[in-house]
């Protein structure tokens, strides 16, 4: 029997930090198409980006570039490994830059079975006070009707305290809600549980796709009644037309497609509207350049996108931190797999926690249903806003 990512991750866990090492790091769920990618240690440090094309492995993320430098983590943090641990059809395989075997450590990981001494964790959080974000909900309509931008996200964040280990609120909201691209990164920095439902950017070899969301419905509604809604279909087409532009600014002519358009998914607590683009890019284009073209997700920014974060900036009375950047691996070869870091938890090393959450605005947005929209994206990992385990 093949044994849980989660339980790997554990595992991982106990073992580096009984014995001085850099914790693991772990994307759950949909990444480079397998279930599972374990870095079984990586020393993860402020300001390490992914390099253009590495030899090894880099973990990492990077944080919405506007008020970067406010926020209580890094705008980014990264890290290089030799090894990596996936899970694929059931199976795990190690793999070595330099081919070297599994070390009997890591090994005996893959052998792991769930610890009844596992830590535990409590989280008590409070939601933010909804005048600010209606208010800039307003100020926002006001700059559509002006002809300033057609959308914009806007976001608002939870404000919080994590006790215990945050490794197991990692492995319990995730156990619960199977997000699509689930990350967990940690260091002497503080820690990133990341629950995101979105795929930002994922290269393998000459290909590059994009998923972006726009368009939400709680879990209890119709989802006909997303696939029908004008507001919503218009917002994600708007974003679609976005990453259409982002990509195309280094594509090969020509190659920019929408695979996939408005395809309503399930998500924790949400429905979403789902859109997919893909676009080939020649072998000389490095990763540096990609994100230059790409970052922020335009799913989190507005159209047009510049003056979306312009506005933002004054909108918004908090930095965004790694919430609505991207979280997630690069290797040789080019490849690359980031999430959008939405539904995404930043803690630091005392225990002080934010989780932000937001929604893009059009012409057609009420900001009740806007707020509304946040709490629903929240409920997932706030839960009733108190949440204990173990």
């Amino acid at each position: 029997m093949t044994t849980p990512a989660l339980d790997v991750l554990r595992a991982l866990h106990a073992h580096t930090r009984a014995a001085g090492m850099p914790p693991p790091a772990a994307l759950i769920g949909d990444w480079w198409d397998a279930d599972a990618v374990i870095a079984p240690s990586v020393r993860l440090r402020p300001g390490f980006a992914p390099p253009d094309d590495p030899d090894r492995f880099w973990f990492g993320y990077l944080g919405f570039p506007v008020g970067a430098t406010e926020s209580a983590l890094p705008p980014a943090v990264g890290g290089m490994t030799d090894e990596i641990l996936i899970l694929r059809d059931g199976r795990w395989t190690h793999h070595h830059v330099d081919g070297a075997a599994c070390a009997p450590w890591v090994a005996a990981t893959l052998t792991a079975r769930a610890s009844t001494a596992a830590g535990t964790w409590t989280a008590q959080w409070q939601q933010p006070t909804p005048e600010p974000h209606l208010a800039a909900i307003d100020e926002c309509l006001e700059a559509i009707r002006a002809g300033e931008v057609y959308q914009a996200c806007v976001c608002t964040r939870f404000t919080g305290v994590v006790s215990g280990e945050p490794l197991e609120l990692f492995g319990d909201i995730t156990a619960a809600t199977l997000p699509a691209k689930a990350a967990f990164l940690q260091g002497t920095w503080g820690t990133v549980a990341s629950f995101s439902p979105e795929s930002f950017l994922r290269r393998t070899g000459h290909l590059v796709t994009s998923s972006p969301i726009k368009g939400t419905r709680p879990a209890s509604a119709d989802p006909e009644s997303l696939a029908r809604s004008a507001k919503d279909v218009a917002e994600n087409v708007m974003i679609v037309d976005l990453v259409r532009n982002d990509l195309g600014r280094l594509a090969r002519t020509g190659s920019v497609r929408v695979a996939d358009l408005l395809s309503v998914v399930a998500a924790p607590g949400v429905w979403h509207l789902v859109s997919r683009v893909e676009a080939l890019v020649d072998p000389g284009v490095g990763n540096t350049e990609l994100l230059r073209a790409t970052f922020p997700p335009a799913s989190v920014t507005g159209t047009p996108k510049l003056r979306a974060m312009e506005l933002i900036a004054g909108w918004e009375t908090d930095p965004r931190g790694v919430y609505c950047g991207a979280v997630g691996m690069a290797g040789p070869g080019h490849a690359l797999d980031l999430n959008v870091a939405i539904r995404t938890v930043a803690v630091t090393p005392d225990g002080s926690a934010t989780l932000g959450v937001g929604g893009g605005i059009t012409i057609d947005s009420d900001p009740h249903r806007e707020w509304q929209e946040c709490l629903d994206k929240a409920a997932s990992i706030v839960g009733d806003v108190d949440r204990r385990s173990g």
